[in-house]
């Protein structure tokens, strides 16, 4: 980030707006939802500025700037059309340590004024750094839509019970789970409503209930899709949101991490192949330890967790301990690829059926059924097959299939890495290695494959 976001206390800050235009009036407008003294400065001034000064809201001093009216303030706001006046203000508060904005020049900004939706006390602010205005304004329309206008009533209840149960929960912890069931619940619901006084009776009563502090530990088991952020599920971004711990492995975007609440714990525990980081039995027991703890844990998983993603094996362990969880569905891996790949996994004129299947080599082969496999009419997606490339192609001719069957490898599905290399099973090798295929990366076997030149809609990188 180039600019840090930070919201500035304005109690008794001082600002300077230099100039008094509409566009300065516009910067005041904004100023005058704070605490800050506001200065103005400028030897033209228009309507509405001038009325802000007749209401004693600002301070006006109609005459040219001087480097003197720098003095004693902290912020500054530049905003006429003389643009050597502009960089030489810049110059001269940049020298006093004085934070600077030159309206519409960003090279000559200090610091930026986001977008903002104001619910006071509820505040959120945008900024695209001043690359994107447009889209900053297109986006808070959207957000203006889906936030409630009295949210700001749920800010000022929060506000008046904060302390009270600061003082009934000690930890961080307790407090979070607290004010997020009563945020989640028919409390918050009165608040909107405005029956104020039947929401502090509901929630008076849950917070002197004798088991109110207690903390209870859960594990949620996410499926975080094969990488586009866009293709996770409403519930887990819900639940990613409301982690104390996030435990992921090696196939989860980071772009998909950024989505996880920013003081969660992060516990990477990835598998690179033929490398196990951490082995299977000690992750089980890292999930069972932190629910066990009090937290609530997302275990999230590239693609979806039941299907090669060894979830099964983790709820298990989960179960033993008596651990509560919930599981999350995401879009395995061979959904996505084909889907972005433009290769349908039926087809009623290529496949009547579909099977999944691993590529995982053991002792140096691979241990499947390759009769059931190599079927006509049938397409194979083999996941964790790099490795095993040669031992794929080599049996499924063995058992029946024709060399010239097209195969397909897709390596960073959905995401802007993807690549997808074409070939048939005699000759897909030389072509991965041509391409320099990497894991992640997923295999499609059968008729199918051959739809790929005339339904590749996202086509980034294909050859």
């Amino acid at each position: 980030m180039q600019y840090f976001p930070i919201f500035l206390d304005t109690t008794d800050l001082t600002c300077l707006v230099v100039g008094a235009g509409e566009v300065a009036a516009r910067k005041v407008e904004l100023l005058l939802k704070t605490s800050a003294h506001i200065t103005v400065v400028a030897p033209w001034v228009c309507d509405t500025v001038h009325r802000f000064a007749k209401e004693d809201k600002i301070q006006l001093f109609e005459r040219p700037y001087s480097e003197t009216d720098l003095t004693d303030k902290q912020m500054v706001f530049v905003a006429t059309d003389n643009s050597k006046l502009n960089e030489q203000i810049h110059n001269q508060a940049r020298v006093q340590k004085i934070l600077v904005n030159v309206v519409d020049n960003t090279p000559l900004c200090q610091f930026i004024t986001p977008s903002i939706v104001d619910r006071s006390p509820i505040i959120i602010a945008m900024s695209s750094g001043g690359v994107a205005p447009v889209l900053l304004r297109y986006l808070r329309q959207k957000l203006e839509s889906v936030i409630p206008q009295k949210v700001s009533l749920l800010g000022l209840f929060s506000e008046k019970f904060r302390e009270s149960v600061k003082k009934r929960f000690k930890s961080v912890t307790e407090r979070r789970y607290f004010w997020e069931d009563v945020l989640d619940g028919d409390i918050a619901e009165n608040v909107l409503q405005g029956n104020e006084k039947v929401a502090e009776k509901k929630f008076l009563e849950k917070l002197n209930a004798p088991d109110a502090s207690k903390a209870i530990g859960e594990v949620y088991l996410v499926g975080a899709g094969p990488g586009d952020p866009d293709l996770l599920t409403f519930r887990a971004l819900r639940l990613m949101q409301k982690a104390d711990v996030v435990v992921y492995d090696r196939l989860v975007s980071p772009e998909i991490l950024e989505l996880v609440r920013r003081d969660a714990e992060k516990i990477y525990v990835g598998k690179a192949k033929s490398k196990h980081t951490i082995p299977q039995d000690e992750i089980n027991s890292l999930l069972a330890k932190e629910a066990l703890a009090g937290n609530r844990v997302v275990r999230l998983k590239g693609g979806d967790p039941f299907i090669f993603g060894r979830g099964g094996e983790e709820l298990e362990t989960l179960v033993e301990h008596g651990i509560d969880f919930q599981v999350v569905p995401g879009i395995t891996a061979a959904s996505g690829a084909a889907s972005y790949a433009g290769i349908p996994l039926t087809h009623r004129d290529h496949a009547k059926s579909v099977v999944f299947a691993t590529g995982h080599l053991k002792d140096n082969s691979i241990e499947l059924n390759w009769q059931g496999l190599a079927q006509p009419d049938q397409t194979i997606v083999f996941y964790m097959g790099l490795t095993g490339l040669p031992i794929i192609c080599e049996q499924l001719v063995k058992h029946g299939l024709a060399p010239t069957t097209p195969i397909a490898m897709v390596q960073s599905a959905t995401t802007s890495q993807q690549k997808v290399v074409i070939g048939t099973l005699e000759n897909i090798q030389q072509k991965a290695e041509l391409a320099n295929i990497k894991p992640p990366a997923l295999i499609i076997v059968g008729s199918v494959v051959s739809l790929h030149q005339k339904l590749n809609w996202f086509g980034k990188g294909s050859d």
